[in-house]
């Protein structure tokens, strides 16, 4: 997450404070430190004197000194926070959220600049941190959110999306010729498809309501089934209206969604770990007609399920078995 002053046309190097907590992951901190500072690698007539660097990165804390972050790796703050005059960049790395949760009032003095505002956070931390910050408006789906009435407060969502923050810096404050450079030098890439392929629908069961938590629970095995909200019903002995207004309520879906979240689901582990087509694919989730999975699966994940297996399936030399044997080259006649 950054907070940033406002443009100012024409000015040279910005001062970045890259605010270092407890709570920190190493791999954010540390690359967004090596990225912000790329320009000196790209460029190293920019760290010889007389040639300013486009951002000077200052590692800052609560205190001067080491400091160990959520994974026990030490890292050195330069500058204590209240030492700091003025800066123009403000970037607060992601936070791990351990088993026990998350402990309000541990940085108060970052809270204020979420509040009334729209953001996003980690989709595995979104039901806590809307239940802790309910003032925030938040979008796990989306890798980056931009706010604030001069669009000064920039959040970015699960784990490496802190890729798209530090290339969306430095595109609005030195250009997008330079972030593009950037991206090449450290093979970044920025997520435009969004973050809804990597999220694992999880439905809620914490509601209260036993006798949908017992569909849920039978859906579970037979999501595939024809005619599932039917039999749902019928094994409920609730009337039909009754049943799918409980249903809604209790899970913030419709049956008949809820349904094809779980297919959904399913098709997308069968396209990471099977070489099954799509229309097989289609037809093991309970959809008979492949067309509507198809559109009915880009519509839930953002990508087509060709494109989906692509993504995430694990490489053919990467799997067990497969690492040592020598590849044959391929020949494209094209």
């Amino acid at each position: 997450m950054s907070i940033q002053r406002p443009n100012q046309p024409g000015q040279g190097s910005r001062h970045v404070s890259l605010v270092a907590l407890p709570d920190a992951v190493v791999s954010t901190l540390f690359g967004i430190f090596d990225v912000m500072n790329a320009f000196v690698f790209i460029d190293p007539a920019q760290g010889e004197t007389g040639a300013p660097a486009l951002f000077q990165v200052d590692i800052v804390g609560e205190a001067v000194g080491p400091m160990d972050l959520a994974s026990g790796v030490p890292v050195n703050v330069r500058r204590a926070i209240d030492t700091i005059e003025t800066t123009d960049i403000v970037i607060v790395p992601s936070v791990l959220l351990r088993s026990l949760g998350w402990t309000k009032g541990r940085y108060s003095r970052l809270v204020h600049w979420f509040d009334g505002r729209e953001a996003t956070v980690h989709f595995a931390y979104a039901r806590a941190f809307g239940a802790s910050y309910p003032t925030v408006t938040i979008h796990p789906e989306r890798a980056l959110v931009i706010s604030g009435r001069r669009e000064e407060l920039v959040s970015s969502g699960a784990s490496t999306t802190w890729h798209d923050l530090a290339l969306y810096l430095i595109a609005r404050y030195a250009g997008a010729t330079a972030a593009q450079e950037v991206a090449r030098m450290f093979a970044l890439q920025w997520h435009q498809d969004g973050l809804t392929p990597y999220i694992i629908f999880e439905g809620k069961t914490d509601h209260g309501d036993a006798e949908i938590e017992r569909a849920q629970q039978w859906l579970r095995d037979h999501f595939s089934v024809a005619n599932p909200v039917e039999e749902m019903i019928k094994r409920s002995k609730l009337a039909e209206r009754t049943f799918k207004r409980r249903f809604a309520t209790a899970t913030g879906l419709t049956p008949i969604a809820y349904v094809q979240r779980l297919r959904i689901e399913d098709a997308k582990r069968r396209l990471e770990r099977t070489d099954a087509s799509v229309d097989e694919i289609s037809w093991r989730v309970g959809y008979e007609d492949a067309a509507f999975f198809r559109r009915l699966f880009k519509r839930t994940t953002g990508v087509a399920p060709g494109a989906y297996r692509k993504r995430f399936r694990i490489p053919e030399f990467a799997r067990p078995g497969q690492g040592s044997r020598p590849r044959r080259p391929s020949v494209s006649t094209s």
